[in-house]
């Protein structure tokens, strides 16, 4: 396993930040002032990633917004100050080069990396390598797009990157023998389980290997939103999880957030200086989550210790590494 020296493991425990499960996105900031800030928010254009690019554009941060379909993307994101637009196909390894290049060519730090684009229960889909497509955009896109943007991250002297996990994850980990599914039937619950255990495990080693340079990372679970990330679930599984009734109309769930509450631990994890000299832990409800046990339903508060495991964050991203053919030179 990799040591830096004078890095310590942020404890996996509320600090308690005095916030929680209401609390919404400009709550969470806190009224702070990011003029003169850069972020990149994948997946900005809709649900939490929309509000998400919102309240950092309007406390006066530069918001790059990267789009696989820019004309949905640019109407979504009318009216915001400060956003700017650029193509991205996170399943596409050339895309993510080329948006992180020109990035890269503008000279500007990079202060704020939100990775929350990503996909949800979708059929076997497959990429043009061959990897499972949740994989391959939950994780591995991200993980090459951080790694091609790690110039811009140190130069900032002081980033964060952030992922959106799930509690989902508590389904399954990280399968490092099959993660492609070609020696098992695929299930697309433990596919998506699979990748927010990866986004999970990335944060633990990115904040250890970015120590030295400033760069500290974070995942977190948003909670349960409503968003047309669920596009793919059966109507049986959208009464299940999102409390719908049989002609589609919301009813009363406690544990079901709105948008505005669903960022709240994005926001948090990207701008608080309750997180200042914290990192690689896991969040939600805008604080650091508890250590539960494995068996723990997933609406319940937490984090497994598995999905935190520094033997497995290393082991990902050498996984990770080989599969992009892209090495961190952190």
């Amino acid at each position: 396993m990799t040591t830096t020296i004078g890095y310590a493991t942020t404890p996996q425990a509320p600090i308690p930040s005095g916030f929680g499960h209401n609390t919404t996105a400009a709550e969470a900031l806190g009224g702070r002032n990011l003029k003169g800030k850069t972020a990149i928010v994948t997946g900005g254009y809709s649900g939490i990633g929309l509000e998400t690019v919102r309240v950092l554009a309007e406390a006066g941060a530069t918001v790059v917004v990267p789009a696989r379909t820019l004309e949905k993307a640019r109407a979504s994101l009318a009216g915001i100050p400060r956003v700017e637009l650029q193509e991205l196909d996170l399943i596409n390894p050339a895309s993510i080069d080329a948006f992180a290049q020109r990035f890269l060519d503008s000279g500007r730090p990079l202060n704020i990396l939100v990775n929350s684009a990503g996909i949800m229960v979708p059929p076997l889909t497959r990429d043009a390598r061959g990897y499972e497509s949740q994989f391959a955009t939950n994780h591995l896109g991200h993980f090459q797009l951080a790694a091609r943007l790690w110039p811009a991250l140190k130069q900032a002297g002081g980033a964060r990157v952030v992922s959106v996990s799930s509690s989902a994850l508590r389904l399954g980990g990280v399968n490092f023998d099959d993660p492609n599914f070609e020696r098992r039937e695929y299930d697309r619950w433990i596919a998506y389980a699979q990748s927010k255990s990866a986004n999970a495990l990335f944060a633990v080693e990115l904040d250890k290997r970015g120590y030295t340079s400033g760069v500290r990372a974070f995942s977190l679970h948003p909670g349960i939103i409503d968003t047309d990330l669920s596009r793919h679930l059966s109507d049986d599984e959208m009464l299940a999880i999102y409390a719908r009734d049989k002609q589609g109309r919301r009813v009363e769930n406690r544990n079901l957030k709105t948008i505005e509450q669903g960022a709240a631990t994005s926001i948090w994890c990207a701008t608080s200086p309750q997180l200042d000299g914290k990192g690689g832990v896991y969040c939600e409800d805008v604080d650091i989550a508890k250590v539960v046990p494995a068996d723990t339903p997933t609406e319940q508060p937490g984090v497994v210790a598995w999905a935190i495991d520094p033997v497995k964050a290393e082991r990902l991203w050498r996984l990770s590494e080989d599969m992009t053919g892209v090495k961190f030179e952190t």
